[in-house]
């Protein structure tokens, strides 16, 4: 029985030691890991402002020019935006009427590809174009104010 616990003392050592021996092991090799990983998040940081950089160069560029076809054009700048705003009643009473359409000949649609294709002839022109002169109407009538996009650069 001695002999078994001289065997069980030897084994626990064994194992302190080796357990020791990881943990002075972690705390050498932790510190250098933790340095690591800050370089690289400090890299991921430093590419991340550049891709922001990047993304935001063309619409600083694309405000800038704005703002000065603006300046350039006070009247037709006022007129495009009261122009958007007529437009974008139109645009809701033309969706509305749409979405009226759509519940009021589901079913046919559905099932009809003649009534749904005259649907896309009625509406999908109409609303694409209606779109895309809303949008530049907008765009055009709202554009950013020169002293206001220069001093944010």
């Amino acid at each position: 029985m001695a002999n078994e616990s001289k065997y069980e003392l030897v084994s626990s050592l064994d194992t302190n030691s080796a357990t020791i021996t990881q943990r002075t092991d972690l705390q050498t090799e932790l510190p250098d890991l933790l340095r690591q990983l800050i370089a690289v998040q400090s890299k991921q940081n430093e590419l991340l402002q550049e891709v922001v950089n990047q993304l935001t160069a063309a619409q600083r560029q694309r405000n800038i020019e704005l703002a000065q076809w603006k300046r350039a054009n006070p009247t037709l700048a006022n007129s495009c935006k009261i122009a958007a705003d007529c437009l974008g009643k139109l645009q809701t009473e033309f969706l509305t009427s749409l979405a009226y359409d759509v519940d009021d000949n589901f079913e046919d649609l559905q099932g009809n590809e003649y009534l749904l294709n005259e649907f896309f002839e009625k509406y999908g022109p109409r609303i694409i174009h209606l779109n895309t002169i809303l949008q530049t109407l907008s765009v055009l009538g709202n554009a950013p104010d020169l002293s206001n996009t220069i001093s944010n650069n």
